[in-house]
């Protein structure tokens, strides 16, 4: 373990993160709402921790290592989230304690969407602009930002892509060199960003809202400026244009980036993840609407469907946008959507949740299972768009399933001993550890209700499902510690 370099590279990557104060800053100067100080102070705090772990290993060159990318993904992650709290904890408005300020960075960072604040509305506008810069910023994971700007500063990047990025395939690059991959990347995620601002602008979107539902929209986050959502605008057009941009922000951005270079739409239609995650959405809406007409709930099946749409992709992609409460809709469906975002959106997206390639792959092992007891000597090979998948892979992701299902049981076992019912304890582990924010029970609207050593555990499932489990349960094993 090279912990000079790992000191290093926090203390950079820290000292980056600081200059992320100036945009809410710059908007508390122009609208005077009081969190000019707050906002000065978490930017020198940030900055000089971050000088101070820079400055005694500032001559270190050493080639990152695997293990040192692990604990630097890990470390960065939750120093964000303690340091990102430091302006919600200072601003008077709102008036957080030190446990709701790191859940509420935390679950923006993670882009999970879980709030404890109530009357969003009444915000300081520069606030409002911090909570959806966090999870635009969560969005494509900072590391990969930082990819692309550390080889200009020596420092390899390589390690800290396979530690951050999803997905159960982590060697595949876009382009041969690591640098040019993060910029692909970003150069994308801006873009949809910019296109996505302008869709909410043009459909009846004040300039700041559009601005900042885009940052929460392209990065499947779920923070809005309002406390009834995206319900608040009641905008037919602003939810279609919420829907197309969740959508294309749960397919993995490699597909973006062929698209991008080939100018062609055959990447998509081939991809069989892809054709996975359209299907399954459509089956949800399809369900959900047909039981809205059963019950009474609408006498035409297209004025069921299309509101059932908005709430499958939004619940389904793990963004956590509402216009309704999904949570009062009767019999089976709000438990639906919430096992919805368990399938989550596909690997290497801004989404959460297990991931479509995982859950397709577990399925074709499951039918291999099926056929074997038919044909005992039969020797069936798992493909996924004609390509076989090795044996490695399939392991990969039936030990990441178990592991996930035992975590969440610990961790149920655990809520549930924080004196919290079992609807809410369920609900709420559900929609923190898939990034998804909306629960049921007491955290149907906020998380300001449940006690505070909830709200810890809330924060270490976040961060499990946004390092996809393994990269912050690794460190926990006696193995990466031994030399």
């Amino acid at each position: 373990m090279q912990l000079a370099v790992i000191q290093r590279i926090l203390g950079i990557l820290l000292a980056l993160f600081s200059l992320t104060m100036f945009p809410p800053l710059l908007i508390s100067v122009i609208t005077n709402d009081g969190t000019t100080v707050p906002f000065v102070s978490a930017f020198a705090l940030i900055l000089s921790i971050g000088l101070v772990l820079w400055f005694p290993v500032r001559h270190v060159k050493n080639e990152l290592r695997l293990r040192d990318g692990f604990v630097v993904v890990v470390l960065f992650w939750v120093g964000l989230g303690l340091t990102g709290s430091v302006p919600l904890m200072l601003s008077n408005t709102p008036e957080l304690s030190i446990t709701d300020a790191v859940f509420e960075s935390i679950s923006g960072l993670t882009t999970t969407g879980a709030t404890i604040i109530v009357g969003i509305d009444f915000l300081p506008k520069s606030i409002l602009f911090y909570r959806q810069e966090l999870q635009w910023l969560g969005g494509m994971g900072i590391i990969v930002l930082a990819v692309a700007i550390l080889p200009m500063l020596g420092i390899g990047g390589m390690q800290l892509y396979r530690a951050e990025t999803p997905g159960p395939v982590k060697d595949n690059k876009l382009t041969p060199r690591i640098t040019e991959t993060a910029k692909a990347l970003w150069y994308i995620y801006l873009s949809m960003t910019i296109l996505c601002a302008l869709a909410y602008w043009l459909a009846g979107m004040s300039a700041f809202d559009a601005i900042t539902h885009s940052f929460s929209t392209v990065s499947i986050g779920g923070f809005s400026t309002h406390d009834a959502s995206m319900g608040y605008f009641e905008s037919g057009l602003i939810e279609t244009v919420a829907i197309f941009f969740m959508f294309i922000a749960g397919i993995n951005f490699s597909l973006h980036f062929i698209f991008w270079r080939q100018a062609s739409l055959k990447a998509y239609w081939y991809d069989a993840e892809l054709r996975a995650y359209l299907s399954i959405l459509l089956m949800i809406c399809f369900i959900c609407a047909s039981y809205h007409v059963l019950v009474g709930d609408y006498e035409n099946f297209w004025l069921a469907l299309e509101d059932s749409i908005f709430q499958t992709v939004s619940i389904a992609t793990t963004t956590g946008f509402t216009t309704a409460e999904y949570q009062g809709w009767p019999g089976f469906m709000p438990l639906l959507l919430l096992f919805s975002s368990f399938f989550g959106a596909c690997a290497g997206s801004t989404g959460g949740g297990i991931k479509i390639i995982r859950i397709l792959l577990l399925f074709k092992q499951g039918m291999r299972e099926i056929k074997r007891l038919i044909h005992p000597s039969a020797i069936f090979i798992i493909k996924v768009g004609n390509k076989p998948i090795s044996e490695r892979i399939i392991e990969a992701v039936w030990g990441f399933f178990a592991t996930y299902i035992a975590v969440f049981a610990i961790l149920l076992l655990a809520l549930m001993a924080t004196d919290l019912d079992q609807v809410t304890a369920f609900s709420a582990l559900a929609a923190c550890m898939n990034n998804l924010g909306p629960g049921l029970g007491k955290v149907s609207q906020h998380y300001g209700n449940i006690n505070d050593a909830a709200k810890w555990i809330l924060c270490f499932a976040m961060l499990l499902g946004r390092l996809e489990i393994f990269t912050l349960l690794v460190l926990f094993t006696p193995t990466f510690w031994r030399r």
